[in-house]
């Protein structure tokens, strides 16, 4: 097999362009199943790249489930390379807005909050891969070094530590903002809260992507909004079409959305559309709620940039924590509110004050100490290889016909099975073997849709218990079927 020399693509770095080659070759099956790739040697040699870039390639493939390394022997197709699932097509909920049920959603998180379950349903990190002992030391020498200062009203916008590493970090999400533009919240749920309660009235209604994590939905439904569910693609995200034809309607005051790694469909929208959704919130005056929780987790080389990077008015609300990188028991979020900024600082100075001192010097020492960036390597690493084994899974063991998302980062995936399935009978079947999912339903404003979908949570360390539970819901899928 000879391959031409690869130009590098200026939005894509040259190990990723070179594994889509070799994935496109596979999927084409001029690469089959027990093929072995071309060494390294040879593959430099053809694409005329160095070495670290061959085998950052190959490691890449690895993560993906395409091929494996035989020690002295070389890098091969897998046997499994080509049978994976299909994945979910354009979601297409109703045109209307309509008020939002969030009944059934409440009753499903709290059976999942049961600590005896394999936590397959709750989007929870795995606290195993944060680094914990560092963080209780450093709260520790915080709480000695400070014993006053700890346990005081701090300011309502937060820490002035924490603003300014806060705002160094986000320069990887290509956003340039001063620390002062930040308001430091009890985790993104509170930022998008408040950015919320800074844009709306009761009875104004939100354009959102569908389905939509069911806290964004709780969170519209204690503020008396409606929603505007549209279409939504599983990798590229919310159509920017419907979305204009709602804006040309009136039908919306404001957008909210999860920009990289929706929650649940896993969605990432590239710089173009991100920019084209700017253009046309600046064009009709509507501002942007942005829920990029999960930027920070991307499987690719480079991180993606958040909506906020192209904001050009001041006209995107930002929010974002530490709740799925570092500890969600921390509760530390932030919010860019733009040129709502002042309505923002309102709402967090009249609904709980601050936040606790000795948390946010935590998150603030463990940013400024060193080291995030390799943790968060770390972690990426284990997230994309827990995500391409629930997926295998998924193949070994659910019914043929089951669609399953492909997700670029984050730890989330969305499964479809055919018309007429029940995933909340499959959940209350589920329970019954101490393992808990997701039911597509409580994604829906309405709770009326998404009856034959359900989404996994990819962030547990895989295990035996784990393998046997993804086992028991295939079979527990197969006995719904004909």
């Amino acid at each position: 097999m000879n391959l031409t020399p690869i130009a590098l693509h200026p939005q894509q770095v040259l190990y990723e362009q070179v594994a889509e080659r070799l994935q496109a070759l596979i999927h084409d099956r001029t690469l089959q199943p027990g093929d072995r790739l071309p060494s390294v040697r040879k593959l430099r040699e053809q694409l005329s790249i160095s070495t670290s870039t061959v085998l950052e390639a190959y490691r890449l493939l690895e993560d993906r489930g395409l091929i494996l390394a035989r020690p002295q022997s070389g890098y091969y197709v897998k046997a499994t390379a080509l049978s994976l699932p299909q994945e979910p097509t354009v979601t297409q909920p109703p045109r209307h807005a309509c008020a939002i049920d969030i009944s059934l959603a409440f009753q499903v998180m709290n059976a999942m909050r049961d600590r005896q379950l394999i936590q397959l349903g709750a989007a929870i990190p795995a606290l195993d891969l944060m680094p914990l002992a560092k963080l209780n030391r450093l709260t520790g020498k915080i709480l000695r070094d400070n014993p006053t200062l700890s346990h005081g009203y701090g300011s309502p916008l937060g820490c002035d530590v924490l603003q300014a590493e806060l705002a160094k970090r986000m320069l990887d999400a290509g956003c340039s903002l001063s620390p002062e533009q930040l308001v430091i919240t009890n985790g993104t749920n509170e930022a998008i809260y408040f950015a919320l309660q800074a844009l709306t009235q009761p009875g104004d209604t939100i354009a959102i992507e569908s389905p939509t994590y069911f806290a964004m939905l709780e969170a519209m439904k204690a503020l008396q909004l409606k929603a505007l569910a549209l279409p939504t693609h599983p990798r590229t995200g919310l159509s920017l079409e419907h979305l204009e034809t709602a804006l040309q309607q009136k039908q919306v005051q404001a957008c909210l959305v999860v920009s990289n790694f929706s929650n649940p469909l896993g969605s990432c929208m590239d710089d173009v559309k991100k920019k084209s959704l700017v253009a046309l919130l600046n064009y009709y005056d509507i501002p942007l709620i942005e829920d990029d929780v999960y930027g920070e987790l991307y499987f690719g080389g480079t991180r993606p940039k958040a909506i906020k990077a192209f904001d050009t008015e001041q006209r995107v609300l930002y929010c974002s924590s530490v709740s799925k990188i570092l500890s969600p028991g921390l509760r530390v979020g932030w919010c860019a509110g733009g040129r709502y900024h002042r309505r923002v600082s309102q709402m967090k100075s009249i609904v709980n004050q601050c936040t606790a001192t000795p948390n946010q010097l935590t998150v603030a020492a463990f940013l400024a100490h060193g080291g995030c960036d390799r943790h968060l390597r770390h972690l990426r690493q284990a997230y994309h290889q827990q995500m391409n084994r629930m997926i295998q899974a998924v193949c070994d063991y659910f019914p043929p016909e089951t669609c399953v998302t492909r997700p670029q980062g984050g730890h989330v995936l969305w499964l479809e099975m055919p018309a007429g399935f029940d995933a909340l009978a499959l959940y209350h079947a589920a329970l019954s073997h101490n393992i808990s999912i997701a039911p597509g339903i409580i994604f829906s404003p309405s709770g009326r849709y998404y009856q034959n979908c359900f989404r996994l949570n990819t962030a547990l360390p895989w295990s035996p218990a784990l393998d046997q539970a993804m086992a028991t819901l295939g079979q527990l899928a197969k006995n719904q079927l004909p």
